[in-house]
């Protein structure tokens, strides 16, 4: 029985590995068979700036989400709101986020290799977003200056994020080819506060990530 078993997944492998070398061994030949693909599925927006961002918007309050909006004139403000609403008396950010989005009334303590404990002790995260598409109300970071490492948007409980109306876009796909011009960066997709499920379908928030999320919403 044992030794059944193992041929099996022996023979399973060895078909993966086949697989694989032939589509190494295809080059451009798969590459045009992929591109030859129908493709019947919407892979663009219709709808107009305000219909993405009520969208988008809207599947974030479904997650559990909070949003805010403003203009982006008014981000520093707003932000300042939100941490008044959240009794947050402040947070950590990316290196390289925007001063102007800082209010001067709270603590912003800039992420220049903070080690895990003091991010576990902080309040929470501020950073901007790379690009964010409505029809799932998924935000994506790209791990940059503006973003941060992937470590201070994971660890602490609170993330307050900012997305500026431009980055939106309404499907999939094209958030997906939005994704494609940071080919080779560490990419992070958000729906929601992090929660899961156990075999008892019991809810559990921040298992992975942060249980609480805000995200402003900045409209030019």
């Amino acid at each position: 029985m044992v030794a059944k078993a193992q041929e099996g997944m022996s023979s399973a492998k060895d078909e993966i590995l086949r697989n694989i070398r032939s589509a190494v061994r295809g080059g451009a030949a798969r590459e045009a068979e992929y591109a030859a693909l129908t493709r019947p599925y919407r892979q663009a927006g219709v709808a107009s700036v305000e219909e993405q961002l009520r969208l988008f918007t809207e599947r974030l309050h479904d997650y559990g989400a909070v949003v805010y909006h403003c203009a982006e004139r008014d981000i520093r403000d707003t932000v300042a709101q939100v941490l008044a609403v959240r009794g947050k008396h402040g947070l950590i950010v990316p290196a390289g986020i925007s001063k102007e989005w800082l209010p001067d009334a709270f603590l912003f303590v800039r992420d220049e290799a903070l080690n895990y404990d003091d991010i576990d002790r902080s309040e929470g995260v501020l950073t901007g977003c790379a690009v964010a598409i409505a029809l799932t109300g998924t935000v994506v970071l790209r791990h940059s200056a503006a973003e941060g490492r992937r470590a201070i948007t994971l660890v602490p409980d609170y993330h307050l994020c900012i997305v500026r109306a431009g980055q939106v876009v309404e499907t999939v796909p094209e958030g997906i080819r939005e994704m494609a011009k940071y080919s080779g960066a560490p990419l992070t997709t958000i729906s929601g506060p992090s929660a899961t499920s156990d075999i008892e379908m019991t809810r559990i928030k921040g298992v992975h990530g942060p249980r609480t999320l805000d995200v402003i919403v900045a409209v030019d």
